[in-house]
């Protein structure tokens, strides 16, 4: 995501407007960077419902595959070395 650059005075005038874009900004004070803005990223419980499903699914595809439990699939990795 590319971070937008702007003034002081800008800033000012127009924060409303530039913190509603969702995008991180570096405020500058005379072509320096005085400040920074990162916009929170709002979690959507649908989307995070929807990806563990997925996973849980593969996690039992892959033990089934493998002809173990899950239990014992998770068992293999939290032993395995990192």
């Amino acid at each position: 995501m590319a971070v937008k650059r702007v003034g002081i005075k800008e800033f000012k005038d127009k924060a409303t407007q530039l913190l509603a874009r969702g995008e991180p900004l570096v405020i500058e004070r005379h072509g320096k960077p005085i400040g920074f803005y990162t916009p929170v990223v709002r979690k959507d419980p649908e989307k995070r419902r929807e990806a563990m499903a997925r996973l849980d699914a593969a996690v039992e595809r892959t033990a089934r595959e493998a002809g173990l439990t899950v239990e014992e699939l998770e068992n293999i990795l939290l032993e395995a070395p990192h």
